[in-house]
């Protein structure tokens, strides 16, 4: 095959066999980065894709949203193969929230299949608050928003499938831990306080929901209406 030559040559060394056999021996050790499949917007969607459903139940509705995040395994089969997640998407039997819930499923998917950091996504959705206030999920964790939560089930995926690291806890403070939810356990159940003070969800009927008043757990169903047991706001005036 002939080489075209567009500049002068200015020096010039003869190869020998055994230094261009060597040559090519340690090219064929090396691996190529360019065989090496990385996450992009090109990539097609296969016919079969492995992911994980979570459930979130909020005190703020009646029905569960069901978020399924599907992966996509490159390089598969190699010392270089990872899971990327590929798309996301969420289903209820509610559909109040059913135009904002399908814009958001599209973006993020778009997100993860540009490739590059989407873990920038957790802290953008966590940092959502809705105007009415949060509530608390199961275990007493506080979320400001549903919006809020969907990003801590994204966070907890990342996690599930290496793109983030799991928060450890060293063992004195899984000992600290341990030792005051004993306590916790081993006491009697708190005298009622006041209502500008009482942090207490435990007063109150099981599935309570969140007041946007007083942002206690306190909403209950009364003669048809729902009404706060901790400041008297009722829906219906």
């Amino acid at each position: 095959m002939a080489i075209h030559i567009g500049s002068k040559i200015v020096d010039y060394e003869v190869v020998k066999p055994e230094a261009a056999n060597q040559t090519q021996g340690q090219q064929s050790e090396a691996p190529e980065e360019s065989s090496i499949q990385h996450m992009h917007e090109r990539i097609e969607r296969p016919e079969m894709l492995e992911g994980s459903t979570y459930k979130i139940k909020t005190p703020l509705s009646e029905h569960a949203l069901y978020v399924t995040i599907n992966d996509v395994v490159l390089n598969q089969g190699t010392e270089h193969e990872i899971r990327r997640p590929f798309e996301i998407f969420i289903n209820s039997k509610n559909m109040d929230h059913f135009q904002w819930i399908v814009a958001l499923t599209r973006i993020v998917s778009a997100v993860f299949r540009k490739g590059g950091d989407c873990t920038f996504l957790v802290e953008e959705l966590k940092s959502v608050f809705d105007p009415r206030g949060g509530y608390f999920k199961r275990g007493g964790r506080f979320m400001p928003s549903l919006v809020a939560e969907i990003g801590d089930v994204i966070d907890q995926h990342l996690k599930k499938i290496g793109m983030m690291e799991q928060d450890g806890l060293d063992e004195h403070q899984k000992a600290f831990i341990e030792q005051k939810r004993a306590e916790a356990e081993a006491k009697a159940a708190p005298e009622p306080t006041a209502a500008d003070c009482d942090d207490s969800t435990d007063a109150y009927p099981e599935g309570a929901q969140l007041c946007g008043k007083c942002h206690t757990k306190a909403m209950v169903v009364m003669d048809g209406c729902l009404t706060c047991l901790n400041c008297g706001d009722s829906k219906c005036g």
